[in-house]
C-alpha cells in the first residue's frame, strides 16, 4: 500500500503522460509507443503506467480523448468566429483531414477504431462522444447555413451524416499514405462536393 501510495504521488499529472505519448506518436510511429518506452519519458515504470491504464488499449483512447479536447478547443474557435457558414464550414474540414502521410492523431485513430472490434461498452461509447462532438458541431453549422440562406435546403444531420463519411474515407487515405491521394487533391473534392450539395442549384 505505501508503494502505491508513493507512485501516486511521485507520478507525473496524467495530462503531461499523454502528451508524452502523443509526441511519442508523432516523432518514432505508433508501433514504438510501448509502455516500457513511455515509462522512460516520464520517469514511470511499465508496471506503474498499467496501474494507471490497466491496459495499452486503455492508454490509447485516454491519449486520443485528450488530443481529441484539444481538437474541440480549436474547433469551437474556428466555428465561432466571424464569417460565412461556408467559410468557417471549409475551416472545419480543414481541421478534420490528416496534414499527410502518418499524421499522428489520425494514426492514433485508425489504432483505436481497430482496437474497437474488442473493446467493452463503455470504450464504445466514449469513442461514439468523440465522434458525436464532431456531428453535432458539423450539423449545427450546415443548419445555420441553411437558416440563413447561404446553403441549399438540405436535411443538416443527413447531410452531415454524408459528408463526415466522404471525410473519413478520404482522411484515411491521406493517412496511410496511399499512393495518388494527397491532402490538397482531397481538399479539392471535398470543396466541390460542398459546391455540388450545399451551394448549387435552386434554393
Amino acid at each position: 500500500m505505501a508503494g502505491a501510495a508513493r507512485a501516486r504521488k511521485n507520478a507525473p499529472p496524467r495530462e503531461d503522460v499523454l502528451a508524452a505519448a502523443m509526441e511519442m506518436i508523432a516523432e518514432r510511429g505508433l508501433e514504438k509507443l510501448t509502455m516500457a518506452g513511455l515509462g522512460r519519458e516520464v520517469g514511470m515504470s511499465s508496471g506503474h503506467l498499467l496501474y494507471y491504464f490497466h491496459s495499452k488499449d486503455e492508454l490509447l483512447l485516454q491519449t486520443l480523448e485528450w488530443s481529441e479536447g484539444r481538437l474541440g478547443v480549436e474547433r469551437g474557435r474556428l466555428l465561432s468566429r466571424d464569417g460565412t457558414a461556408r467559410e468557417r464550414l471549409d475551416a472545419y474540414v480543414d481541421l478534420y483531414v490528416p496534414d499527410g502521410h502518418r499524421d499522428p492523431h489520425w494514426t492514433l485513430w485508425l489504432e483505436v477504431w481497430n482496437r474497437s472490434q474488442n473493446a467493452d461498452d463503455d470504450a464504445r461509447a466514449r469513442q461514439a462522444a468523440i465522434e458525436g462532438a464532431w456531428h453535432r458541431d458539423l450539423v449545427a453549422l450546415i443548419a445555420e447555413g441553411v437558416s440563413r440562406g447561404e446553403f441549399r435546403r438540405v436535411d443538416p444531420d443527413r447531410f452531415a451524416a454524408r459528408l463526415r463519411a466522404l471525410l473519413d474515407g478520404f482522411s484515411i487515405h491521406v493517412a496511410i499514405g496511399l499512393r495518388g491521394t494527397d491532402r490538397a487533391q482531397i481538399l479539392d473534392h471535398v470543396r466541390e462536393f460542398l459546391d455540388d450539395g450545399l451551394v448549387r442549384g435552386d434554393a
